[in-house]
């Protein structure tokens, strides 16, 4: 990605954007709910929708989007990533991944964000109504008869009370499975690497290793990503270690499943069956599996309810109104951080602020600054805490949109080292947030009656005011005089005071002026301050 870094790093005149994409072209290439789109065309945003396109159209059509909003068959590679140069998020309809490059979009500074829980209940409904289907045949039942066929010998099944269901993948699907399973009374037993014993048990799971869960279970359904761990991850080395009796259920990805693999398998009566919705590529319309009569299959259908449809257009719609905004993105998936928990996602709007206000105060090295935590929040992953800073740091200082994403690789172009510490004691405060470098600091809270943020220090001076876009911080002698002039200065320009800390400043024998200004103060009048009697230095700060 290039970037377009101003030199020096200062704040330059605000154009009243507030560094926001504003309306923005949303290119959208797949049927998404109108209840989403409606939402962006609301906020101001012309919404492209462009169904069908072949692979020339998408690069072209892409060419000046700020959005992209896809499903599972638009494929967003490095070179449709490289001709949307302005592309600041790619949205999923969805939970997969399998057809965007994350890792090309995170290089070029580009956010993907999907709707993670918008298809989760109708997925484990599929899930339930597959393995239903299988254990009783009903498809092959159902084609029978339509067909003239009276074959109810034929078509014995097997009840679920009292059998094993092995799910591989505990996540929220697997979980919804497990709640619904035992409602018909079987046993749950699981693998899944990333879930402890504890949490399974909750879900009345029992944790086994995988060729343990194979080889105890009657009906075995997969809940996994598709990734480089979990390709062809159900196969015949595996399946070898099964009982006779074992039906398979795919409603996740297809490829976790060896699909040649697992019609020997069958075949040869070394497993009972399988249900099949998804497939290692697809439109699938070819299949050894689909000749035998012991599969049930589906064209991909898992999320295909009207429930699910809509849920995920409006979950991509808001993740790409946050993301277009540069506010954080509960579902961004290439965000170098942890999910913002409930306790410290107050703290992002001060983090940010700080961070612009941190910017505005004239430093010449910005190579090594430290953003110091303290408090109840420094037990939280506070990653985020850290983009939020270089976000404020950023914003006045590029002409593209500082997001989550890019604001890493945009600070180390600008040369910008951000560490960070953390305390669980904070001395004056529950919870504090603090940026220094150059030999400049500022710190902030947040009030915790209100949740309103609060500027608590600047440069080690103790404040106590709530921060504003428009603030001035005075260096003054400590003799009369000196406020009513800055006082008089101000209110000639036209420009009130909103809020004002005043203090003596004891290892310089001055005073400082933290005063909130109603309106942008401009270089006439910064000027005219700065040549008053008894002002040693002022700054403009800009939050």
């Amino acid at each position: 990605m290039t970037s377009r870094l101003k030199t020096p790093l200062r704040l330059v005149e605000d154009t009243g954007a507030d560094n926001d994409a504003g309306m923005a072209r949303i290119l959208v290439t797949e049927t998404i709910a109108d209840g989403g789109l409606d939402r962006l065309r609301a906020d101001g945003h012309e919404v492209d929708v462009r169904e069908g396109l072949d692979r020339a159209g998408l690069l072209d059509a892409v060419r000046g989007a700020a959005a992209l909003i896809i499903r599972s068959a638009t494929q967003v590679d490095d070179e449709v990533l490289a001709a949307g140069s302005d592309l600041v998020v790619v949205g999923r309809a969805g939970i997969g991944l399998d057809n965007v490059d994350v890792a090309a979009a995170t290089a070029r500074g580009v956010m993907v964000v999907n709707a993670p829980q918008s298809n989760i209940v109708s997925a484990a409904e599929h899930t339930m109504a597959l393995l239903l289907a299988q254990a009783r045949n009903v498809p092959q039942a159902h084609a029978a008869l339509v067909a003239g066929r009276w074959e109810r010998s034929r078509w014995e099944g097997v009840e679920l009370a009292d059998k094993t269901l092995a799910i591989v993948g505990l996540g929220r699907i697997g979980k919804l499975v497990a709640e619904r399973a035992r409602a018909f009374g079987m046993r749950i037993v699981a693998f899944d690497p990333f879930v402890s014993v504890e949490r399974a048990r909750l879900m009345g799971a029992e944790l086994l290793p995988l060729d343990q869960a194979v080889a105890e279970a009657d009906f075995l359904t997969v809940h996994l990503p598709r990734n480089a761990e979990t390709i062809g991850l159900i196969n015949r080395e595996l399946l070898l270690k099964a009982k006779p009796s074992l039906r398979i259920v795919n409603v996740a990805r297809g490829g976790i499943v060896v699909e040649s693999d697992l019609a020997e398998c069958i075949s040869e009566g070394l497993i009972a069956g399988a249900a099949l919705d998804v497939f290692d590529t697809e439109p699938c319309t070819d299949s050894p599996l689909f000749s035998l009569p012991e599969v049930v299959v589906t064209p991909h259908l898992g999320a295909s309810t009207r429930e699910a449809q809509d849920k995920a257009g409006d979950a991509i719609a808001d993740m790409v109104q946050l993301a277009l905004a540069g506010d954080f993105v509960p579902w961004a998936v290439n965000v170098d951080a942890a999910e913002a928990d409930e306790m410290l996602r107050p703290f992002l709007g001060l983090a940010e602020r700080l961070g612009r206000l941190f910017s505005s105060l004239s430093i010449d090295d910005l190579s090594s600054v430290e953003l110091r935590v303290e408090g109840d929040i420094a037990a939280c992953d506070t990653r985020i805490l850290v983009l939020a800073v270089l976000k404020g740091m950023l914003a006045a200082s590029v002409d593209e949109l500082v997001t989550f994403v890019n604001a890493p690789q945009l600070a180390s172009e600008a040369g910008i080292d951000l560490s960070e510490s953390k305390s669980s004691v904070a001395e004056d405060h529950v919870n504090l947030i603090a940026v220094r470098g150059g030999g400049r600091s500022i710190a902030g809270t947040l009030l915790d009656r209100t949740g309103a943020e609060r500027l608590v220090e600047i440069d080690g001076h103790g404040v106590d005011m709530p921060p504003a876009a428009n603030m001035l911080l005075i260096s003054n002698d400590d003799r009369p005089g000196v406020i009513g002039t800055v006082g008089t200065l101000l209110g000639d320009a036209g420009i009130n005071i909103a809020d004002m800390d005043v203090g003596r400043v004891a290892r310089s024998g001055g005073a400082l002026m933290l005063i909130a200004a109603t309106a942008v103060v401009s270089d006439d009048v910064l000027s005219a301050l700065r040549s008053a009697p008894g002002v040693t230095s002022v700054v403009s700060l800009r939050g």
